[in-house]
């Protein structure tokens, strides 16, 4: 079967016709982000906020009109809007409005974070392990990819098909005993996600909240790097559990950890503890250890802080080889020092969610 073109989906859009103003959506140039990829289709209909709470019979025509073509297999077309002129400056003791407390989601135990300050230190891999050798506890465990712009579970565990739907539902792909949710599912690999705040504020709440996830005991959410409207977006709509911290060793690294820890501390989130990885480099042919970025760094910044420190992850080639093949090294290499030293950590973050397994705790090394 023959998928619709993103010609096609544009001519559809264009057939919708926003009654306030008259115009097709298209001509109004309020669909944004358009992602058209074998026979799944994704755009966000952008209004003026004061519409936003009567214009969900706009953004459900618009993904009526798409799933009406022949070739579309599924279509998540979210509704977001933007302020289109400054906000009026409060009045002096005017008390800020709460945000509204985050709502759990059905059938899901706990929701963890794992978030780092910057880029670069291994966050998405010590995430896509954790949440592997959590399950290899005996936990039903989830792990939804949060970085939006630079997705990286497809590579990580080489799934390179497409979620299914179930209703208007997305079921999360099934790998070595975990459930399975990536924006990056749904475009190539080389596809760049060019959508502004809101856009993506939208689709992190849509992952969450239209996904099948239950029955899980816990939910990984890898988050993408830094303090912006991703991370706040998550802070505020997930009822999280808890966040695990990822930094390497050194200066540079840790005063962005402390960033994504203050961050934290003003959402009112937990922290279950840091973990330093890259921790100690092991030479493969001789077993020498080098602290090519220092050691220690992390522990000692937990002490400081007053949080826990969750433990080392090594800076080996074979973890960077295993993540390059997509097959965590707790399952490639399960009897490895590396694939213990995951599990050290799995074990802590375990016992800090207060969600243990059914039965005694279980390691699946085959």
């Amino acid at each position: 079967m023959a998928h619709a073109t993103r010609d096609e989906v544009l001519r559809a859009l264009d057939s919708v016709i926003d009654p306030v103003s008259g115009r097709s959506i298209v001509q109004q140039d309020i669909v944004q982000g358009l992602v058209v990829r074998d026979g799944h289709i994704g755009f966000a209909v952008e209004v003026e906020a004061a519409r936003g709470a009567t214009a969900e019979p706009l953004r459900k025509a618009a993904e009526d009109a798409v799933m009406k073509l022949p070739g579309v297999l599924s279509v998540t077309a979210v509704l977001t809007a933007h302020q289109t002129s400054a906000p009026r400056q409060a009045r002096p003791h005017a008390h800020p409005q709460q945000p509204p407390a985050p709502q759990g989601i059905p059938g899901v135990g706990a929701i963890i974070a794992v978030a780092s300050g910057k880029g670069g230190v291994g966050k998405s891999t010590v995430a896509a392990n954790l949440a592997v050798a959590l399950g290899q506890l005996g936990l039903k465990v989830g792990l939804m990819d949060a970085d939006i712009y630079g997705p990286s579970v497809p590579r990580l565990f080489d799934i390179r098909e497409k979620p299914a739907t179930q209703g208007k539902k997305i079921v999360p792909i099934e790998k070595h005993g975990i459930k399975i949710m990536s924006l990056g599912f749904l475009l190539r690999e080389d596809e760049a996600v060019v959508w502004r705040g809101p856009m993506v504020q939208s689709a992190l709440t849509q992952m969450l909240n239209d996904t099948v996830w239950a029955p899980l005991d816990i939910l990984v959410l890898d988050m993408p790097p830094g303090t912006g409207d991703a991370q706040l977006t998550i802070s505020q709509r997930a009822p999280l559990r808890g966040a695990v911290i990822v930094s390497t060793p050194q200066d540079i690294a840790l005063i962005d950890a402390r960033k994504g820890l203050a961050m934290f501390a003003k959402t009112q989130v937990p922290v279950l503890g840091i973990v330093e990885n890259m921790s100690t480099f092991v030479c493969p042919n001789c077993g020498h250890e080098s602290h090519i970025f220092g050691h220690g760094g992390a522990r000692a910044e937990a002490k400081k802080l007053g949080v826990p420190f969750l433990g080392e992850i090594p800076l080996v080639p074979i973890i960077r080889e295993t993540s390059d093949a997509g097959t965590p090294i707790v399952v490639k290499e399960p009897h490895s020092k590396e694939a213990e030293a995951f599990r050290s950590v799995a074990k802590e973050v375990a016992a800090r969610v207060t969600v243990a397994p059914r039965k005694a705790p279980r390691i699946v090394l085959e």
